[in-house]
């Protein structure tokens, strides 16, 4: 592979995740303006998840891509195995965390009474989405610390 085969190859692969950052920070704002709109419409003035959408989809999403962006520019990162399985784990793992979010979050605006076994439910699978988050981070680091050998 020739120079310009390769610095292509890079872009390209910087360009992707470049692309993931948009479209969670278009959800992100979403997210916001979602909340915003939801509890002004129904008058909700008191605590709720919802708030929080916002603020993971643009730090764990956004924002993390925006870094790896830079972190493939100048490391071999997509060779790595864990980079790899990060990818799948995170894609997983972000959006059902988000969803739980949205369930709750509207729940709470709408004041519905859940029975003890779906309330449990939903904390469940928010708890498994955060456990996958935490195995995505980890094989995210292992592969940064693989790359930085």
């Amino acid at each position: 592979m020739n120079i310009v085969q390769y610095k292509r190859k890079d872009l390209l692969i910087m360009k992707r995740y470049l692309n993931f950052a948009f479209y969670y920070f278009l959800f992100a704002m979403a997210g916001g303006v979602f909340y915003r709109e939801f509890t002004k419409f129904l008058d909700f003035s008191g605590k709720t998840t919802l708030s929080l959408v916002h603020v993971h989809l643009m730090v764990l999403g956004t924002f993390l891509f925006l870094l790896l962006a830079l972190f493939t520019r100048h490391l071999k990162l997509e060779e790595e195995r864990s980079f790899r399985r990060f990818l799948i784990l995170h894609s997983i793992a972000l959006p059902f965390m988000v969803i739980m979010m949205l369930v709750r979050g509207v729940l709470q605006v709408l004041g519905t009474s859940l029975s003890s076994g779906a309330n449990a439910a939903i904390s469940g699978i928010a708890g498994i989405s955060h456990i996958l988050m935490l195995i995505s981070f980890l094989l995210l680091f292992h592969a940064l610390r693989k790359c930085s050998e």
